[in-house]
């Protein structure tokens, strides 16, 4: 039975690298894949998914309005598909995420998404909370913080390293970057930017 996977972590993780080394495990066995990412991120090549280790495959690009499910269903129809792969899958709507559980019910396409599971305040995506309770399988994708420990918050700073606490939950390519630490690392740079 085909299965909906949630691949969670926090920043530079190395997420797309997992979800690239996926799709050539496919590929490398003759098997045929789809792969979607978030058009939103405009951090690299359009419709590609590029990790930070140079490594870089095509994708479709997907919005809130994307019927991806329908999208895997059609081609799979023309020529099996092995397995839908989703970058960014954060940006997900709710609605997507149950379309494509249900692409891996009915149709026996597994489905791996990869994403981040909170904002810069601790607070869930949408599409990660609608995978958190629809996936049947979720894996967590370590990373270190600054201090050694797992990484598991992602805390938005501007240019001076200063914890930014209010703002968009999605601000890409914009003057902020998000970095990842441990929570307690997180909550003390928080608290020094709110005593000023």
């Amino acid at each position: 039975m085909a299965k909906l996977y949630f691949y969670y972590a926090s920043m530079n993780a190395g997420k797309s690298t997992n979800l690239l080394q996926a799709d050539f495990n496919y590929r490398e066995r003759g098997m045929r894949t789809m792969l979607f990412t978030a058009a939103i991120d405009t951090r690299g090549e359009a419709g590609a998914i590029t990790s930070r280790i140079g490594l870089t495959r095509a994708a479709t690009p997907f919005d809130t309005t994307t019927d991806l499910a329908a999208m895997a269903g059609a081609a799979h129809a023309d020529a099996p598909i092995a397995c839908v792969l989703v970058d960014e899958a954060q940006f997900l709507s709710p609605d997507q995420v149950r379309r494509l559980a249900a692409l891996a019910d009915e149709r026996g396409i597994p489905v791996l998404c990869y994403g981040l599971r909170t904002d810069f305040r601790g607070d869930l995506f949408p599409g990660s909370a609608a995978l958190l309770a629809l996936a049947d399988h979720m894996i967590e994708i370590k990373s270190v913080c600054e201090c050694g420990a797992k990484a598991t918050m992602n805390l938005r700073v501007d240019g001076e390293g200063r914890a930014v606490t209010v703002g968009a939950q999605t601000d890409i390519g914009g003057k902020v970057r998000d970095v990842a630490l441990c929570r307690k690392q997180c909550t003390e740079r928080v608290a020094a930017a709110a005593a000023g």
